[in-house]
């Protein structure tokens, strides 16, 4: 696969804590004599959806008495966002204009998918994210400590190894999103594993998913992956995420 500069710019109008749906369409990959590295995919945009309870507020009148309550809610958490869509593409040899010589299309796709608010991913200087990487891009969100920041989530350091072009990973921060609603306890098997990666040249973090094909996840819908990215819930206009795909 060539290094592609021509990083496609996913910038969905709906931000914070909305789950947007894609579906992405992988580019027909050239492979000339460079290393191999993700890639940028064609994205097509499909939908996207938001949670509301619906509930209106409630009271507690009553006179002279003592009252013991329960209280439960639901809301909308604004420092996260999320992708879940499905993943296509040949693994080819070919020139510069996408003419393969040899292909090799299985119709089950494998690998991972990046995504990062920076476009300059150097590929070649990827591993996984620090303290100092996770701190600047909640420092970068304005993301205040919390149970729900980025290193309180990605709180796990189990996951599946596997190459990011040529670099073994593994032993990350990471983290699985959920299936149909359900945690998932052992994070070496999880369907939808996410890792946190880091460019060492910049110090910026790499989110990385990596793809089970037609797998049940959110809605109870077979999906190739599923991302959770921070968000900025105080900015006006949502952040604006890159997305490469590298298929192994």
């Amino acid at each position: 696969m060539t290094n592609n500069e021509n990083f496609w710019n996913l910038n969905i109008k709906k931000s914070g804590g909305y789950l947007i749906l894609v579906a992405i369409l992988v580019l027909l990959l050239s492979v000339s004599f460079v290393i191999s590295v993700p890639s940028a995919p064609i994205v097509t945009y499909v939908t996207n959806t938001t949670y509301t309870s619906g509930l209106v507020n409630r009271s507690i009148d009553a006179k002279g008495t003592i009252t013991t309550v329960t209280l439960s809610s639901t809301q909308q958490d604004y420092k996260w966002k999320a992708y879940v869509g499905n993943v296509s593409g040949t693994l080819a040899l070919a020139n510069v204009g996408g003419q393969a010589i040899y292909d090799w299309s299985s119709g089950t796709a494998t690998g991972e998918v990046y995504v990062s608010r920076f476009s300059n991913v150097n590929w070649n200087n990827i591993a996984c994210a620090d303290n100092a990487a996770v701190n600047n891009e909640q420092n970068g969100l304005s993301m205040s400590a919390g149970k729900d920041n980025i290193n309180a989530t990605f709180n796990y350091t189990t996951h599946s190894p596997f190459l990011a072009g040529t670099i073994p990973i593994n032993g990350c921060k990471s983290t699985a999103t959920y299936v149909n609603g359900v945690v998932q306890p052992t994070f070496t098997s999880a369907y939808f594993q996410e890792i946190l990666l880091r460019d060492t040249g910049t110090g910026n973090l790499v989110y990385a998913s990596l793809i089970n094909a037609s797998s049940t996840g959110y809605n109870n819908q077979k999906y190739d992956f599923q991302i959770i990215v921070g968000e900025n819930e105080s900015a006006p206009t949502p952040s604006t995420y890159f997305f490469w795909v590298e298929l192994g």
